[in-house]
């Protein structure tokens, strides 16, 4: 029976390998090249390009869980590939962003704050799931994603954004720092859930 199991699981993933939110997802893996190379593109268009790809990385990441959801094409796949897309086109956009000084100085803590909160995440997440735990992910959590992918967008737009907005960076780096902030919180939340499972308890 647990080897039936087995093969049915397998086949149901093979059955969603070419599914829409699978596939979207794919596409996102597939923007973290194209992201990183529209910054050696010369002049506004490359910045504008940039912001753009991310824009449809994001949107894209919305689409793929609702659509698995409504269609029922939920994949072990899909749950293993959608966050470490997710990660790549945050780690790739604050990286070019370091790279070129669009985030410089202090605001560098910001950046360093939010990609190790994504490793630390992701390391009790694969701990936990030896446990066959889960970790929520808190309404916090979603609203600090949220927050961190519009100053990153802003932040891509950067100097081109400005000669329309001149305040385009400043908004930028101004969400990234509050992005940070709830990075902070909610990794300690992270942490205080998960810590009993970490440290055995006295016996």
């Amino acid at each position: 029976m647990a080897e039936q199991g087995l093969a049915g699981g397998r086949g149901s993933n093979w059955r969603h390998f070419g599914s829409l939110p699978n596939i979207l997802t794919y596409g996102r893996i597939l923007a973290v090249p194209a992201l990183v190379a529209s910054f050696f593109v010369t002049g506004d268009w490359g910045r504008w390009l940039a912001m753009w790809i991310f824009i449809a990385a994001g949107v894209s990441d919305f689409l793929d869980g609702y659509l698995a959801r409504a269609w029922q094409q939920q994949s072990a796949l899909g749950q293993m590939l959608d966050p470490i897309a997710d990660k790549l086109i945050v780690a790739a956009a604050l990286l070019m962003l370091a790279a070129d000084g669009t985030i410089a100085g202090w605001s560098l803590c910001a950046g360093v704050i939010i990609l190790s909160r994504e490793i630390l995440v992701s390391g009790l997440r694969e701990f936990l799931g030896t446990l066959n735990v889960g970790v929520p992910v808190t309404k916090l959590a979603k609203w600090k994603t949220l927050v961190q992918m519009v100053a990153i967008g802003f932040l891509l737009a950067g100097s081109a954004g400005d000669k329309i907005w001149p305040y385009t960076t400043l908004f930028g780096l101004t969400l990234l720092w509050i992005a940070a902030i709830l990075t902070i919180y909610t990794g300690y939340d992270y942490l205080r859930a998960t810590f009993h499972h970490v440290v055995p308890e006295d016996e």
